[in-house]
């Protein structure tokens, strides 16, 4: 079993460079939902140059691709995520303590997909040559999954069937801590509001106007009173995409803002979501405008596969948290000490939850996550945040693992977490992770009662088939989302 780790590790050591390159150039290209064209084609020339078969353009998305290799029968077959999209407005200079963007409000690595993504490659790369060394029956498939932080891709490609004869999914995502992701994520459901009215001059003849901005604004003061009875659990967000012009002195004919709600379960969101169109429409009334709904986006709530979890927590514990040295605890105390002491209080409350109070000071010196924290099944806590990897989680057996890229109490979707996704703290990570999610496949490929038993848990909650939260005909929404 010893020999299984050695020889991915061996191989992930092997290919490292190329790896972290391409992570690097990923972190520097920083391209948006469905436009991350320079990171995909990295990508699939890695794939390609190594072996595997190329499918572009799936699930009708330019950007989204998979990367196939197999071996003997074929069987079983393995899925890997890859995420590779960046974040508006948060450009920052790679490794950075200070606020610093390379270009004022241009895109940035906020969340670490740059990583995430070569990561998953890392790990495909080592299964690949695995099935080879050993001669072993096997499918590898690397999932290029665009647009998680836009209206998502998964499910999209759930809806395609393009995860029906995958047997089992792996997948991580760049965090403070290493350990199976023991979260339950709501489901998201969001859309673009459009409203339509009259123009006119606001000074002379203001009566013949019929305000479409008005309406968002008494769209936005319908939705406040709606957030007192819904459940707590519940999220209502919403941006101005268009708010009908800069000139005060014309009534605003038209205006857009995006709603986007997210409750525990796809369920309640839907209903939610419905409340919310009232409220568009009643809005619509009172200010004699139309309005068009454009729903666009939709993501079913994920929930680990605890069949997959308890053989990934082995593997995680086996691999071992990422070797950091003191110029890594140097630089994540620097990050640290960039939050003010409103979040510095918050960050300090985590440690203790996570760490106890006995150990805040240490981890307050050398704040990087250097151990592994135990799954546990029964302790599966709802978090606010929404993936559209729980999509994929309702159409096969999915987990998602974190490993820490970052240093403890890092805010995710900041300038902070764009300059670590680019330093030694993130390379040492995502191989880390790379190293995981392989020696995972490779154990859950020979584990014929885990697979059975991590599809009847998808089973159980899909009841037999994926289910896309959006309709067939709402398309990915590649340029108005």
């Amino acid at each position: 079993m010893k020999k299984d780790l050695e020889f991915l590790e061996r191989v992930i050591e092997e290919k490292s460079a190329m790896i972290l390159d391409a992570s690097d150039k990923i972190w520097e290209y920083a391209e948006l939902a469905f436009h991350e064209t320079k990171s995909a084609d990295l990508l699939c020339a890695i794939l390609e140059k190594e072996g595997f078969t190329l499918t572009r353009g799936d699930a009708g998305i330019p950007t989204c691709f998979t990367g196939t290799f197999s071996y003997g029968s074929g069987k079983p077959v393995m899925g890997l995520l890859g995420e590779y999209d960046a974040l508006s407005a948060l450009s920052q200079k790679a490794g950075k303590a200070a606020k610093d963007p390379e270009l004022e409000g241009a895109p940035g690595h906020g969340c670490g997909h740059n990583a995430l993504g070569t990561g998953s490659l890392a790990a495909a790369l080592a299964v690949k040559e695995y099935l080879i060394e050993n001669k072993k029956d096997g499918t590898v498939i690397y999932f290029g999954c665009p647009a998680e932080e836009g209206a998502g891709s998964k499910q999209f490609m759930a809806r395609a069937g393009m995860f029906d004869n995958v047997d089992f999914v792996y997948t991580w995502h760049p965090a403070t801590k290493n350990a199976i992701e023991c979260n339950h994520s709501n489901a998201i459901m969001g859309a673009n509001f459009e409203f339509r009215g009259v123009s006119a001059h606001a000074g002379g003849c203001p009566y013949l106007g019929r305000s479409a901005l008005d309406a968002v604004e008494l769209m936005n003061v319908g939705c406040n009173y709606l957030r007192e009875h819904m459940i707590p659990e519940a999220r209502i967000h919403y941006a101005y995409i268009d708010a009908g012009g800069t000139a005060p002195n014309v009534v605003q004919d038209h205006a857009i803002i995006r709603y986007e709600v997210r409750s525990p379960w796809v369920s309640q969101v839907k209903e939610l979501f419905k409340r919310v169109q009232n409220v568009a429409r009643g809005a619509s009334i009172m200010t004699d405008t139309t309005v068009k709904c454009d729903l666009s986006m939709a993501f079913t709530e994920y929930l680990p596969n605890n069949a997959l979890a308890a053989v990934a927590d082995e593997c995680l514990r086996e691999v071992g948290a990422p070797k950091w040295d003191e110029s890594d605890y140097a630089l994540a105390k620097q990050f640290l000490n960039t939050y003010n002491d409103v979040t510095m209080e918050t960050i300090k409350n985590q440690i203790i939850e996570i760490y106890g109070e006995d150990r805040l000071e240490e981890i307050l010196e050398r704040p990087l996550d250097s151990e592994v924290h135990p799954f546990n099944p029964d302790k599966i806590k709802l978090t606010a945040g929404s993936t559209d990897v729980g999509d994929v989680g309702y159409a096969a057996p999915t987990l998602n693992i974190n490993v820490a890229t970052a240093c403890v109490g890092n805010v995710g979707h900041s300038w902070q977490m764009t300059a670590q996704s680019c330093s030694p703290i993130a390379h040492k990570g995502l191989l880390t992770a790379a190293k995981v999610m392989a020696l995972s496949c490779v154990r859950t490929m020979d584990r014929p009662d885990v697979i059975e038993a991590a599809k009847k848990e998808v089973t159980k909650r899909n009841g037999g088939k994926y289910t896309c939260p959006l309709p067939d005909e709402v398309l990915p929404p590649l340029e108005t989302y």
